[in-house]
Order: structure tokens, then sequence, then C-alpha cells
């Protein structure tokens, strides 16, 4: 199992925080060498540009960190179509800072119709462990520049890190049963990811904010390097049209980390507050 799963899995399904959503980014050119086709129209009534999310992370008992994660005002083009402009930064914190310091930043910029991204930037700085990345992905050709004269080849739907939590959003949960399983593919460190997450049912969460109807997801993970079992990472969502993260936990061989949203502006819809 790879380093990132331990810091990078879960902050995938609860967002990732980011500082600044300002500043011009220049944006490269997509050639459009291949035939020309429609690509697919993905209904969205989850997220829109302005909505903020900030997360509180703990490490056992010790606040670790915070997570903030917001759509700017943005609408860049790519190959002529807008895009939905993400930008995340993740910080450690307090006493956390001294042992493991942590400073992340990822980016990504999604098709506003087809919910796929078209750039993805990740700069990790974990203890020292750095990672530079800089994904270009050419829906008209199929493939993904990763840099260096690299390319991959990608499906239609292919996924970054960041963008699987925004895909994930706009699925329809309104027929979900227990223990189905939804999968979306990541391209991720020059491979496929799949990522699947079971539906495990409603469940009432009460937080600081106050208690919110929810839905149980259960990302299926592998057991043994990082997680003792297959159910040590558990994530609920609001029970509503946003689909927010409210609470994320996952159980690791050297403790629990977890993360509880603390504030939110700029929804779409009414969030399942219980008055």
């Amino acid at each position: 199992m790879k380093k990132f799963v331990l810091i990078d899995s879960l902050l995938l399904l609860i967002a990732i925080a980011f500082f600044s959503f300002k500043g011009e980014k220049e944006l490269p050119s997509i050639q459009n060498d291949g035939p020309v086709k429609e690509l697919p129209f993905v209904k969205n009534e989850a997220f829109k540009r302005g909505e903020v999310l900030t997360f509180r992370m703990h490490y056992g008992i010790v606040e670790a960190g915070i997570a903030t994660l917001g759509i700017t005002d943005d609408a860049k083009e790519f190959a002529g179509r807008k895009t939905f402009h993400i930008v995340g930064l993740g910080v450690t914190k307090g006493a956390f800072e001294f042992f493991y310091s942590v400073r992340d930043k990822y980016e990504t910029f999604i098709d506003e119709q087809a919910i796929i991204p078209w750039m993805f930037v990740r700069h990790v700085n974990e203890g020292g462990y750095k990672i530079e990345q800089s994904y270009v992905f050419n829906r008209y050709n199929k493939k993904v520049d990763v840099g260096g004269g690299e390319t991959f080849p990608i499906e239609p739907n292919m996924q970054d890190m960041l963008s699987a939590f925004y895909s994930a959003r706009t699925l329809d949960l309104s027929a979900a049963k227990e223990g189905e399983i939804f999968s979306i593919n990541c391209f991720m460190d020059k491979e496929v990811w799949p990522l699947k997450i079971k539906f495990i049912g409603k469940e009432t969460v009460t937080t600081d904010l106050g208690t919110f109807r929810c839905l149980k997801f259960r990302p299926i993970v592998q057991k043994g390097r990082v997680f003792k079992h297959e159910e040590d990472l558990n994530v609920w969502i609001t029970d509503d049209k946003n689909h927010v993260v409210i609470k994320g936990q996952a159980d690791v061989l050297v403790g629990s980390i977890k993360a509880e949203l603390t504030n939110y502006t700029g929804l779409a819809n009414p969030i399942s507050k219980v008055e």
C-alpha cells in the first residue's frame, strides 16, 4: 500500500485544505488531435462556485490540523470549456506540527458540465517527504500528460484524487441500498487507482455544528500495512442534495485520524440539519 493512503485517502473523501483561492495560473493549451466527440453531461445539483468547507483534523485526541476546501469564483477554460477551479492546502498545527509537519497544496480544474478534470496539480510536503505533480488530461485523445514526455491512456470518466470527491457528490443516492458499492476510477501516481465505497445506511450525527441526517459510507481499503480491518475507514455525508462530508474517521495501525466539519458557506442547497 502506498504512503499516500494514510494521509490522502481520508483527505480525498473529506476534502483537502486551502488558504488562498486567488492567484492567476498559466494554463496549458489542450490540443484536439483526436476525433471530436461530445463529452458526457453530468447533472450537478451538489455544489456551485463560492462553496467553502472547513474541517478540523484530529490524530487521536490531538488536534492535528485544519482542512478547508473551496471552489473559486473563476470559470477558467480548457479547450473552450468552462471549469470549476478548486484549490486546497493542508497544514498541521499545534503540537502535531512539531512531530510531523504537513504543507500540502492541491488544485483541480473540473469540467463544468462533464464533472471530469482537465488539470490536476499536487504539491506535497509531509515530514520532508515531497511530491510535485502536474497532470493534464486531454479528453479528446484520451491521454493524460504527466510531464517529462510521458503520457498514459485514460478512460472517458477518469478522475484525479480531488475531482473524485466532487464526482461522488453528484451521484444519485436516493435509491441506494445498504451494501451497495459505488466505484470511481482515479489516475494517481501514473496508474489507475479504483476507489470503491460501500453504502452502510442512514445515521444521525451530532457535531459542534449541530445534528445532521447523514448517509454512512465505508471506503473499501486494503488491510495490512495501514489498516487492521477493511472497515476501518468510515465517512458520513449529509442526506441532502449537497452530499457534504460531516465527519470522517480512519482507524489505523498507529491510532486514529478524524475529520469533522466546522464551517460551511455557499452551499447549493439547504443542509440536512435537524432543528
